[in-house]
């Protein structure tokens, strides 16, 4: 029955991409239909508990945001020094801290929380969503649109720099050590933690992708399996940053951003070589080579002097998009399925209007005052701030650490229905808003309307 469900749905999701493309409505509202239809809400195929299945959902949940941080970190092919890398920071900092801000007094004031129940809730509703916004961020490495750039570094960088806050949390209720006055928690899980995990990610990210290219061009060797060399760099980026204390997520994220920095590096570097060397293949034999048939073209790309560093990025990173994908379809049916043993008593709806509507865009507004930023940009950036995988990571995290069953079951109801309500309202707007933006933006350029 489930291998019937689930085939019949990617084959149907297949068909149907490039019509729900078109309508006011996301692939993942679909995916919670799916599972609220196979829960007891409807034919009860499954009876899927959040607590019974804690472990499952949280790993489940950390897998598909893992490889949506490293897409996420290839299609960043900004240089690191462009100015507009200081609107995700600033996002993904500012913002996020203000958002916390608000949830948590909201929280503490309105919703009768306690002070750690409140900050760990701030924690957990934060950060943007990598997996779900995937129609608001850049569309490939080439996509040079502001806000685009913005929500995309948002979401890489959010969902580790939330992990300290929830860690607080934890901690005011007494089930992590902060140390005295909090020093142990701003050094080891703020100050330490993102260091090592950036420096993890950015050094992996840089050595596997010059030790790949090496022995490509030199030796001709390493030639294929670029699905592997992706899960590999994200497994090893995760592990070691978890090992070593630091923050796994932006780990990913960065070694994700360092491989496509060198190949970006690398494809200028060897552009004289390769004139000297022969003519050049054309700019889209790194496309072709990697749908083409014949495997003789994509060994020529991927030991090219020049196109080497691109056929391994295009390669990698249109491999994780796919297997993304399927992890979407995963972890949104699980939330679907879970709605069910849902305690709706505790959610306020006016606390979900008051994240949207409210907590975001204020945060967005007070992270970017200053900034070049156009008005309209700001405020799309402030309503397309999505929730959905990494909240659900993040509240499965705090239940299989020992919380109260009164606290938990609150922040899991106020979890959930901020997700369900996040992929439903952004899910209708998205289709249109987005369409108006481009419209706007190829006007101010001057641009053509593209052909139908």
């Amino acid at each position: 029955m489930w291998s019937a469900i689930i085939g019949l749905l990617l084959v149907v999701m297949a068909l149907s991409d490039s019509v729900l493309a078109r309508l006011p409505l996301s692939t993942s509202m679909l995916y919670v239909l799916v599972g609220v239809a196979v829960s007891p809400l409807a034919f009860g195929l499954s009876a899927l508990t959040p607590t019974s299945h804690a472990r499952l959902l949280e790993h489940t949940a950390e897998v598909v945001v893992l490889l949506s941080l490293f897409t996420a970190g290839l299609k960043m092919s900004l240089g690191l020094r462009d100015g507009r890398w200081l609107l995700p920071l600033r996002l993904a900092v500012v913002s996020m801290l203000v958002t916390v801000a608000g949830i948590a007094a909201a929280g503490y004031w309105l919703l009768g929380l306690s002070l750690g129940a409140a900050v760990l809730l701030g924690g957990i509703l934060a950060p943007t969503d990598p997996v779900l916004a995937n129609e608001v961020e850049l569309e490939n490495a080439d996509d040079r649109d502001r806000l685009r750039f913005s929500l995309t570094g948002e979401a890489g960088l959010n969902d580790g720099t939330a992990f300290p806050i929830v860690m607080l949390g934890l901690g005011l209720l007494g089930l992590h050590e902060l140390g005295a006055f909090g020093w142990r928690w701003f050094a080891v899980d703020v100050v330490w933690g993102a260091a090592c995990g950036i420096g993890v990610g950015a050094a992996l990210g840089t050595l596997v992708g010059r030790l790949v290219l090496y022995l490509r061009r030199t030796h001709k060797e390493a030639i294929g399996l670029d699905n592997f060399l992706a899960l590999g760099l994200i497994g090893v980026s995760y592990g070691f940053a978890q090992l070593a204390n630091g923050l796994g997520f932006l780990a990913v994220f960065a070694a994700g951003v360092a491989l496509r920095r060198i190949e970006q590096r690398e494809t200028r570097a060897a552009a004289p070589e390769a004139k000297q060397v022969g003519a050049p293949a054309p700019a889209e034999i790194v496309a072709k080579a990697a749908v083409d048939p014949d495997p003789r073209l994509a060994e020529r790309a991927a030991v090219h002097p020049q196109h080497a560093p691109a056929f391994l990025a295009h390669a990698v990173s249109t491999f994780n998009e796919q297997i993304e994908r399927i992890g979407e379809v995963a972890a949104v049916i699980l939330i679907g399925m879970m709605l069910w043993a849902v305690e709706w008593h505790h959610v306020r709806w006016w606390f979900i209007v008051l994240l949207l509507v409210l907590i975001r865009p204020l945060s967005v507004m007070v992270g970017l005052a200053g900034t070049k930023t156009l008005w309209s940009q700001r405020t799309l950036i402030g309503w397309f701030g999505v929730r959905g995988i990494g909240s659900l990571y993040y509240v499965m995290y705090a239940l299989n650490h020992g919380l109260a069953p009164e606290i938990a079951n609150t922040l899991l109801a106020l979890a959930l229905s901020a997700v369900v309500a996040s992929i439903t309202l952004h899910g209708i707007s998205v289709t249109p808003l987005m369409a108006i933006y481009e419209r706007s933006r190829r006007a101010r350029k001057g641009e053509p309307e593209p052909q139908e």
